[in-house]
């Protein structure tokens, strides 16, 4: 469905979708660890293994799929891949509401999965209509708008998960219904037609789209040290519920504040302070400094003894928020406006690859140590973990800048 009246493309029309699309996922934050645990008989340790299972299944999903919509939308537009996506999304939430066990929960998020290219054809449409020097403030938007979904989905979630665990995913159906209607009257398309390329299953197969990276100068080390940031950021994520609610006896109430409050930061961060870091550090600076404060922070989790020390943590680690925009914009640079969508694709592709092992790696260590039969008594194993990774992130962004600097001296 096209456009009835021309509009020029905008930050300001993607925000919305971004907006929408989070708040949908948000809502189903501090219930859908309970609904699966419930499944599980209400064994926490069992319940953390099915959740990350689940969530692996959906990004080994993701990784198929978005390669594929990523070259879609450098072929037919942005626009079209966004509704597509967002389609199947509202699908799966609904069969999830309806599940009447574990497996129909799978079957929802394999169909989620499938179409989950919105987020990386949302990063093309940024790439399409701003110039590269103001890239990294577009990209701190998508962190914006991350938070703002925050902000509210998890808080109403958790409100209405004390009503029933299910109601959220209607809920949630209900969200990114409304953002599929708000992309297909408002949203204009973003990608003009002199930037379009034929679709190529060679580029848009999962493998052929990662190895295609090779073609751009000091793309490669860039993506694997996003990669390892998406890692770390999922282990934290996906056992985050199952932590809180183990280590300091968080209510889905309490859990979902403490989600609403770092949503709040991330707007204040990366809504508003991110061009003037960035401005005074540099995308280089900015993502080495925000990956050093994420290293701290992982640790810090797993650490603190008290559950009001995770509200300063959050507060400190907001500001590692800037490595994600900083990478985005060091990226674009280096490829052309017709493969922007290939790109992120890729990109795309590297979360959900880190998605498909990351939940599952972190909600296994996770019930390890906490387990009866624990060799360590040590709940924060995965936060531990994903400070690790946020270290050799640190390794591979400088030897991409070394890179860069060599073969541009070279020049």
């Amino acid at each position: 469905m096209e456009a009835t009246t021309p509009r020029k493309p905008a930050l300001g029309f993607i925000f919305v979708t971004l907006v929408l699309l989070v708040l949908g996922f948000g809502i189903l934050i501090p219930v859908l660890p309970g609904l699966v645990t419930q499944f599980n008989g209400g064994n926490v340790a069992q319940g953390s293994d099915s959740y990350g299972l689940l969530v692996g299944v959906f990004a080994a999903m993701q990784f198929i799929a978005s390669p594929i919509l990523g070259s879609l939308s450098d072929r037919f537009g942005r626009r079209r891949v966004i509704l597509i996506a967002l389609a199947g999304t509202a699908v799966d939430y609904v069969v999830m509401g309806l599940a009447p066990n574990i497996g129909w929960m799978y079957v929802g998020r394999v169909i989620s999965g499938a179409t989950a290219g919105a987020l990386a054809t949302c990063n093309a449409y940024i790439a399409d209509v701003t110039p590269p020097e103001k890239r990294a403030q577009g990209y701190g938007l998508v962190g914006a708008a991350f938070g703002l979904g925050f902000v509210i989905g998890p808080a109403l979630g958790g409100l209405l998960g004390r009503y029933s665990l299910r109601l959220p995913f209607f809920v949630a159906a209900g969200c990114v219904a409304a953002n599929w209607l708000y992309g297909a009257f408002v949203l204009p398309e973003s990608l003009a037609p002199e930037n379009r390329r034929p679709f190529s299953w060679k580029r848009a197969n999962p493998v052929g789209s990662l190895l295609a990276l090779r073609r751009f100068r000091g793309v490669v080390d860039l993506a694997w040290m996003y990669f390892l940031l998406m890692v770390g950021n999922t282990i934290m994520q996906s056992i985050w519920v199952l932590y809180m609610g183990y280590r300091y006896h968080w209510t889905t109430m309490e859990v979902g504040l403490s989600l609403t409050f770092a949503g709040i930061m991330s707007v204040v961060v990366q809504g508003g302070l991110v061009k003037r870091i960035i401005g005074w550090t540099g995308e280089r600076r900015g993502l080495v400094l925000g990956l050093l404060v994420s290293v701290v922070i992982m640790a810090s989790y797993g650490t603190a003894t008290r559950g009001w020390m995770i509200y300063g943590l959050i507060f400190i680690g907001a500001f590692g928020g800037i490595a994600g925009p900083s990478a985005q914009a060091l990226i674009t640079k280096h490829v052309p406006p017709n493969e922007q969508g290939a790109v992120q694709g890729s990109l795309s592709g590297l979360t959900s690859l880190a998605g498909i092992f990351a939940p599952v790696f972190g909600a296994w260590s996770f019930g390890m140590c906490i387990g009866d039969d624990a060799r360590w008594h040590l709940p924060g194993i995965a936060f531990y973990e994903a400070s690790v990774l946020m270290l050799l992130a640190i390794v591979l962004a400088v030897r991409s800048f070394r890179l860069d600097d060599r073969v541009g001296a070279a020049a």
